[in-house]
């Protein structure tokens, strides 16, 4: 494994950063074909260097993502619920389509336009997510992604020693609360019941020092509510200041695989999203427990 930060010379990958806060593009990679062992820990070590990782001009059937996701871990379910009721699956989509197929700026979801880290209202939560562009409209649609690591850095010493202890409670129905989405019904509060975090997260794979947080965020266990709730909400606008942010201007064929443990995310409706439609296909690697 490389030092964080530095990707080893490899002739058999092509990287280069594309942001200051996270990410690089990789090209002459075909991913609709399967990776070797040494490709995917070469892979694994750019993703941990830069957190984000953008494969351009990919043409991906639903199984090439399947399986190159696969490379990486376990995939991971979903709680949401489609349009018609029916959970969606392990290959997900990701769009602003209305129930005729229509592009709309009222999507049946607007969870994913709130800055988020996927699936910490689980107790054990994501490793990566991977996006893979379908449909895209003309400009606009951008994804921005926040790098906790920067926002916990910024913190002066005493506020370190102060938050280093303190858990963050997580839930579904705090998530669809806080976005102002349909209210989680009964089903989906027993499937994922409330857990706690650490609002300092060890990162597992770097021993990097995190923020771990987002809109999936109920309050701080052992405080106020209220006064939780604004620490939260302050820390999170700190941490998502420009200078700790990369937006990703997508291109036809790009897949973006990024790192939830380290990196918030939220989707930007800076486009006509009445007009054009903006569709995107989405797989989630299962994590491990943070600490």
């Amino acid at each position: 494994m490389s030092v964080p930060g530095v990707v080893q010379n490899d002739p058999s990958l092509n990287v280069r950063r594309i942001g200051n806060a996270a990410g690089a593009e990789v090209v002459d990679v075909d991913l609709s074909q399967p990776i070797d062992e040494k490709m995917r820990a070469v892979i694994y070590d750019a993703f941990l260097a830069h957190h984000l990782l953008v494969f351009r001009e990919q043409t991906l059937s639903e199984e090439a993502q399947v399986a190159f996701t696969l490379n990486f871990g376990e995939l991971e379910g979903h709680v949401i619920r489609l349009q018609d009721g029916e959970k969606a699956p392990l290959l997900h989509t990701v769009s602003n389509l209305d129930a005729q197929g229509q592009p709309t700026s009222k999507p049946y979801s607007v969870g994913n336009y709130f800055w988020h880290t996927d699936k910490s209202y689980h107790a054990v939560p994501s490793l990566s997510t991977l996006l893979y562009a379908v449909t895209l409209p003309p400009s606009g649609g951008d994804t921005l992604f926040a790098n906790t690591k920067l926002g916990f850095d910024a913190l002066d010493d005493a506020e370190k020693d102060r938050y280093a202890g303190l858990k963050v409670v997580h839930s579904w129905e705090a998530s669809r609360k806080n976005t102002g989405n349909k209210p989680a019904t009964e089903d989906e509060k027993r499937e994922r019941p409330p857990v706690t975090h650490p609002l300092i997260r060890t990162h597992p794979d770097t021993g990097e020092k995190l923020l771990y947080m987002g809109s999936h965020c109920s309050h701080v266990e052992g405080m106020d509510y209220e006064e939780g709730r604004a620490l939260l909400a302050d820390l999170l606008e700190r941490s998502t200041q420009e200078q700790f942010v990369y937006r990703h201007q997508w291109k036809p064929g790009d897949l973006v695989m990024w790192d939830n443990r380290c990196l918030l995310h939220r989707a930007d409706s800076n486009y006509e999203m009445d007009r054009y439609p903006r569709i995107l296909h989405r797989t989630v690697l299962r994590g491990t427990r943070p600490f």
